[in-house]
């Protein structure tokens, strides 16, 4: 057991606080690491070591730390408006803003935008929007919502059921009804011997056809996913991958909701994944990097016909009942529309392109590590497989607890990245820059030689 000193922050925080995606068990023993600042990709611990941020927090801090400009736009708007409401016809001009700014650098034609706190909320409202669709447009029976294995969605009732993530739905009696899930399109793990990219694609779409037909097509209403699969692993899709996906949705009239929690904003090289991978969602969720993590915000991006079949159902019902007390909130919405005139000011989309192709190439080189078996990419994130024997493509027993061993060994030097099993996702935040790239590269190959080594020994 760790010794945690009384009435430290550490102590305090055992007494009071019930820490998502942890151990509690073991949280009570160790107790947390206490963050006490930050600046640029750096954050510092209470005890003044420094840690690279590889993960941009929770793919968020896409500015990194302790941004004054954003600070002084949430000050000034807390001192002119501290709070407004959307609810009953109420705007307010930095919600209006925002919401002009989110049409207008939509990656397809969107009609209005919806506001709420967080991508699982925004997610959750997609699929909410499914449901009123298909009632409006007479096919009420379409309820049916179809994500991924491994994908991730939220942490809300619904938006975890349409996530395909099971130590995420275990006693808590989810997913619920009416929720499925499709294959994990994760070609090097799952792929054939001989099988190609563009097979395994084709495999993955003809397995959501097959799915379809099976539950029957009047009652399948939509499909949900990322454009890279973020808790999936930091995982890029196949070749030819979306192409074929989006022609099954097309064939069986299924609504598509691209979730941009953590691609949009320039993450994948572009401001939306669904440019990079060519998507013609019918609604974009979008969070994280909207406000690069300073304020918790999401929008929902609906296209026209989800909106017409809205107005419908609001002719026939009156109120739109939905909604959220800090929807569209001034101070989110002001700090958000701050953030993307900064990633317009120092040419973000520009940068990442620049930068993006660079940690790629640094991190590839680790595929000839001996514990690392694939890494592959896509801008500023990254995934990297961690094998038992990567020559027959065999990983870690679980029970090894590989990935955990190599976080311990990643925050020994200084590293904070994403171990998802024996999966490492990488997603600084978009300013880093070359040399920063080189640092957390030399923080990796001391992490993965050490890993390498307890693995060897035990």
């Amino acid at each position: 057991m760790t010794y945690v000193a009384p009435n430290s922050v550490q102590a305090r925080d055992i007494a009071s606080i019930v820490h998502p995606q942890t151990n509690l068990a073991q949280h009570l023993e160790e107790g947390p690491v206490v963050m006490s600042r930050g600046q640029g990709i750096y954050v510092w611990d209470d005890s003044g070591t420094q840690f690279l941020d590889a993960a941009a927090g929770l793919w968020c801090a896409s500015l990194g730390y302790a941004s004054e400009r954003l600070a002084r736009v949430a000050y000034e708007q807390m001192r002119k408006l501290g709070y407004a409401h959307l609810y009953r016809g109420t705007t307010n001009e930095p919600g209006v803003d925002l919401a002009e700014k989110l049409l207008q650098i939509a990656p397809v034609p969107m009609n209005k935008v919806l506001f709420q706190c967080s991508g699982s909320e925004a997610n959750d409202t997609a699929i909410k929007l499914v449901w009123y669709y298909h009632a409006a447009i007479g096919k009420p029976a379409k309820r049916k919502i179809i994500g991924r294995r491994m994908g991730y969605h939220g942490s809300t009732s619904a938006s975890i059921s349409a996530s395909g993530k099971a130590d995420m739905h275990a006693d808590f009696g989810l997913p619920f009804p009416d929720f499925r899930h499709t294959e994990y399109p994760h070609y090097y793990r799952l792929h054939a011997d001989g099988e190609s990219e563009e097979q395994f694609a084709t495999r993955m779409a003809d397995a959501l056809e097959a799915l379809i037909v099976a539950e029957g097509d009047d009652t399948v209403g939509g499909f949900i996913a990322e454009p890279v699969m973020g808790a999936g692993g930091g995982l890029t899709p196949p070749r030819t991958y979306w192409a074929k996906i989006q022609a099954v949705l097309r064939k069986y009239d299924v609504l598509f909701i691209a979730d941009e929690v953590i691609c949009g904003f320039g993450r994948t090289g572009n401001m939306w994944g669904s440019q990079t991978y060519d998507l013609q969602p019918d609604m974009i969720s979008s969070a994280k990097a909207l406000s690069a993590g300073m304020q918790p915000i999401s929008a929902l991006l609906i296209n026209q016909r989800v909106f017409e079949a809205m107005l419908d159902e609001s002719r026939k019902l009156g109120n739109f009942a939905h909604g959220f007390t800090y929807a569209g909130h001034p101070v989110t919405t002001a700090v958000a529309m701050e953030t993307l005139r900064i990633y317009e000011e120092m040419d973000m989309i520009g940068h990442v392109q620049q930068v993006g192709p660079y940690m790629q190439q640094a991190l590839r080189r680790f595929a000839d590590h001996p514990l690392i078996g694939d890494v592959r990419g896509v801008g500023l994130l990254c995934g990297m497989e961690m094998m038992a024997d990567k020559s027959t493509r065999t990983p870690f027993d679980a029970s090894r607890g590989v990935g955990r061993i190599a976080d311990g060994h990643a925050r020994k030097h200084g590293l904070i990245t994403r171990f998802i099993g024996d999966r490492i996702a990488f997603s600084p935040p978009l300013i880093i820059t070359d040399a920063e790239v080189d640092d957390m590269a030399a923080r990796l190959a001391r992490t993965l030689d050490d890993t390498w080594a307890d693995v060897r020994a035990n």
